[in-house]
């Protein structure tokens, strides 16, 4: 039982704090953290996502609010949009989605509507599921039709692309994956989507944080018409979602169909963390960005060396934070996932080019990703011992509480969020109410 100026709290109320402890110990300092779309705020971002606006309510737009009581989250909200603006040298930013699945379905829906078309990247070439007939636009009762890929190059088949755009004349075009090793082929199928009136969506979710750093190019500027992410992968923010655009219309319906379509709230506490998260990539982003891809190379030539078969390999495995391994000689993605957290490395499985769409249970390979462990610090040579670790696991067949204790071990040099502004106790507290 839990006690709190002597009074005893009910199972129920413990249970779930030592749960939440346990979890908090295990994943923030005992686990080596690979899922390619997860990351970690800073201090000073996590005290001020603890803010009152969590209670708080704010429809509507800053200035012209359907409730009162929400005058410094307006500031908070326009301080968001013009870092962004600034950080990604657009126009207009639309800060209100709570996840990049509803930015993506917010622009959708501007888009296109039943019995529309839309062509996306292929699913088992890393389309994420918002842009398919199984998430999003089946929900919006828009047809899917896969572009060709290219795996010899790792991407969007582009002549046949091309081809395709011209013979279908979709509404849109959706560009952007959840396996991201190579930055699509955004100008090419701009210039042909805009000859047959059709726009084209990118959804930068991955690689927002690669963006900003400049290791990755802005798909506005090479001539998408509206992007879409969410705020918590290689950009280092909160779970949120963002929209922009240089195009003045979209942006105007964009904003009309957020709200009240999409969202009411828009979960105010997240916010001034994504502002604070915000100004951190502004002054420390390009640092943090070419680390993350140094790693990610560096983790993928160890990978390699130790027996492994990484895709990609003809490309240089990759340019972004993240690499995908073909698992299926060593049992599959499934069960190389669950081994690899018996022994606290956490991944994920993932589909391949060539699995079935119905391997999705069970797939060939799996995903990892370097930007939370760059976030804690980690340099090339830290991912080559973490690569070793993985051979000692999944092909010399070690125990797995032995790679277990080298994990936790290994990982009590990583416990302190880099690339941030260094904040005393003081601040935090009184960001906090304590002072």
């Amino acid at each position: 039982m839990l006690r709190w100026f002597n009074i005893i709290l009910p199972v129920e109320l413990n249970d779930v704090v030592e749960v939440v402890k346990t979890h908090n110990r295990w994943r923030g300092s005992e686990c080596i953290n690979l899922i390619a779309s997860e990351n970690v705020m800073s201090p000073l971002a996590k005290a001020v996502y603890m803010s009152d606006m969590m209670h708080r309510y704010a429809e509507g737009r800053p200035g012209r609010r359907y409730y009162q009581g929400v005058k410094y989250v307006d500031v908070i909200e326009e301080v968001v949009s013009k870092l962004f603006s600034e950080l990604l040298k657009v126009k207009h930013v639309e800060p209100r989605a709570v996840s990049g699945t509803i930015a993506n379905a917010t622009v959708f829906r501007v888009l296109g509507g039943p019995q529309d078309r839309a062509l996306i990247a292929p699913v088992q070439a890393g389309a994420h599921v918002s842009h398919t007939k199984f998430g999003t636009l089946g929900a919006l009762g828009i047809e899917h039709v896969e572009m060709p890929f290219n795996s010899e190059l790792w991407n969007i088949d582009v002549d046949k692309a091309v081809k395709m755009i011209r013979d279908l004349k979709p509404k849109f075009v959706t560009l952007g994956a959840s396996v991201y090793l190579f930055p699509h082929p955004t100008k090419e199928i701009a210039d042909v989507a805009h000859e047959v009136n059709a726009y084209v969506v990118h959804d930068v979710a991955h690689v927002l944080g690669l963006i900003v750093g400049r290791k990755w190019p802005n798909p506005i500027h090479e001539g998408a018409d509206i992007a879409t992410s969410s705020t918590h992968k290689t950009f280092p923010g909160p779970q949120g979602g963002v929209i922009f655009t240089n195009n003045d219309e979209l942006y105007k319906a964009v904003s009309k169909v957020i709200f009240p379509w999409f969202v009411s709230n828009h979960h105010l506490h997240r916010l001034p963390a994504t502002a604070i998260t915000a100004a951190e990539m502004k002054y420390f982003g390009e640092s943090y960005a070419e680390q993350v891809v140094r790693n990610a190379k560096a983790f993928a030539e160890a990978l390699s060396s130790e027996g492994f078969k990484l895709l990609a390999e003809n490309l240089g495995f990759t340019k972004s934070h993240m690499l995908v391994v073909d698992v299926s000689e060593l049992g599959g993605g499934s069960k190389v996932a669950q081994e690899l957290e018996s022994a606290n490395i956490i991944v994920n499985k993932n589909l391949l080019p060539w699995d079935r769409p119905e391997a999705v249970k069970d797939p060939s390979g799996i995903r990892l990703g370097t930007q939370e462990m760059t976030r804690y610090g980690a340099v090339e040579s830290d991912f080559k011992e973490v690569a070793r670790f993985m051979r000692e696991l999944l092909i010399e067949r070690r125990d797995h509480a032995e790679i277990r204790r080298k994990v936790v071990e290994f990982r009590k040099s990583f416990t302190e969020v880099k690339y941030t502004f260094k904040v005393g106790v003081d601040v935090l507290e009184s960001v906090l109410g304590k002072t």
